[in-house]
């Protein structure tokens, strides 16, 4: 297939394959007119790749699951360099996870204290920078105040 039906159906442009290709993660054979020739193999490289980007692994971090796949293993993750690569990664997501569940609590405590403070305060008068003379109530117009 050409680099346009593989952009197709792989469900990206034929500007991202000519990248891969650069890279060293996508090669294409040529033909006799010298147009970029594709196989299914292909297409399975650019899924692996696909799938692995939406999961958060860089463009690098995908190149050991592709030399997985060229060397024949059909999952492509098989291979002890991906399997480093995984452990990375999972150690990486472990930490973000870590620092959120920091955060959470943090936001909890802060979110706890305020509502305390909130509710020591109900009942009592607002505070506030303006006061009212006695006689005449906030809600009251000009007409209803006594003179």
């Amino acid at each position: 297939m050409r680099i346009g039906e593989l952009a197709e159906r792989a469900g990206t442009t034929t500007r991202t394959l000519r990248y891969y290709e650069a890279r060293g993660l996508l090669t294409a054979a040529r033909d006799a007119q010298g147009h970029r020739v594709f196989t299914e193999d292909d297409l399975r490289v650019l899924r692996q790749i696909r799938t692995l980007r939406e999961h958060g692994f860089d463009l690098e971090e995908t190149r050991p699951f592709v030399e997985c796949l060229r060397a024949g293993h059909p999952a492509g993750d098989a291979c002890p360099d991906s399997l480093d690569v995984y452990r990375r990664k999972l150690a990486e997501l472990d930490a973000c996870i870590a620092d959120l569940r920091s955060v959470r609590d943090e936001v909890g405590a802060r979110l706890a204290r305020a509502e305390a403070e909130a509710g020591a305060g109900r009942g009592a008068e607002p505070r506030c920078a303006l006061t009212w003379p006695a006689a005449v109530p906030p809600h009251a117009t000009e007409e209803e105040t006594p003179a």
